[in-house]
């Protein structure tokens, strides 16, 4: 049985512009249907993730961003995040990323590492000894036995969510590079602005 999600609804009225999250993902189904489930029904805020047809390698993630937003462009009160796993990707192309994000005060770039299951596993515990992509899947499954590359809606509370932001902020090591350089993730900070967004 899964958990029940607590709705939010939010009175009918006047309608108003609802604040763009454009996200590109290395992968094709977690991160987008993660994403999906955390959208609050009858928000103020829409996320897209761009879709590819298979997983990614940094630089092609980028690459899909900036052909969007030379193709729709992009408001500046909307935000465009790049979304990327640490696996064993070139530094180089990480910083590249980084470093597209800080052009704008609305761009952003959210790194798990080792990979974004990390980010999950940090609705369910602290995420303590994690030492491989391996080991962070396997602790995954304890929590959630059927997890196939795939995140269910009904499993995920907005509870939840807000105890994986308080854990990753405190476990955030960064220190200069601007992402994770050991177990981490920074997955947080697009969430707690798209939870802003939607409470403005």
């Amino acid at each position: 049985m899964g958990i029940k999600r607590r709705r939010f609804y939010r009175p009918s009225g006047t309608l108003r512009y609802k604040k763009l999250f454009i996200i590109a993902t290395e992968g094709v189904k977690t991160e987008p249907e993660y994403f999906a489930a955390i959208q609050i029904e009858q928000s103020v805020i829409q996320i897209r993730c761009l879709k590819s047809k298979t997983k990614s390698a940094p630089l092609q993630v980028l690459k899909r961003m900036q052909d969007h937003i030379k193709e729709e462009g992009l408001k500046d009160s909307d935000e465009a995040w790049l979304v990327a796993d640490r696996d064993c990707w070139d530094e180089k192309q990480i910083q590249q990323m980084s470093d597209w994000a800080q052009q704008k005060e609305n761009y952003g770039f959210a790194l798990s590492n080792p990979k974004f299951e990390y980010w999950l596993l940090l609705h369910f515990d602290d995420g303590d000894a994690i030492t491989s992509s391996r080991t962070c899947s396997d602790r995954l499954r304890r929590h959630l036995p059927d997890y196939d590359k795939g995140v269910a809606a009904n499993k995920i509370t907005r509870e939840m969510v807000e105890a994986a932001i308080r854990r990753a902020s405190q476990r955030d090591n960064n220190n200069d590079s601007g992402w994770p350089v050991t177990t981490g993730t920074t997955v947080y900070r697009l969430v707690r602005h798209i939870l802003a967004a939607d409470q403005s």
